[in-house]
């Protein structure tokens, strides 16, 4: 247990790096539920994790979500699936958690 909580910990000062304004930065807090609720938003997407979405998985979420045109669909460091899609005629960057919160900016 004490290996765990001390890889934990490693993982989480390993994570402290920066991000570009323009890209959801993933939250590391260990508060939060394994799942999203399907009709709640996780105030604190996207969650760092272990993330067991496949890529087709990952853009069928992202499209579901209303996001078309989902380009450059890539899993960071960070467990989390970063992408480019255009909503309301906008190209945003878009952002799939482990939990399946979908974010853009």
């Amino acid at each position: 247990m004490k290996n765990i909580i001390l890889a934990a910990a490693l993982i989480s000062a390993s994570a402290l790096s920066a991000h570009s304004q323009t890209t959801p930065s993933a939250n590391s807090s260990g508060d939060t539920p394994a799942v999203a609720t399907p009709d709640t938003k996780n105030a604190t997407a996207p969650v760092e994790g272990a993330n067991s979405f496949t890529q087709d998985q990952a853009k069928s979420r992202i499209e579901k979500a209303g996001f078309s045109d989902v380009k450059n669909l890539m899993k960071d460091d960070k467990g989390i699936w970063m992408a480019t899609g255009m909503k309301d005629g906008k190209s945003v960057n878009v952002a799939l958690d482990y939990q399946g919160n979908v974010v853009a900016k």
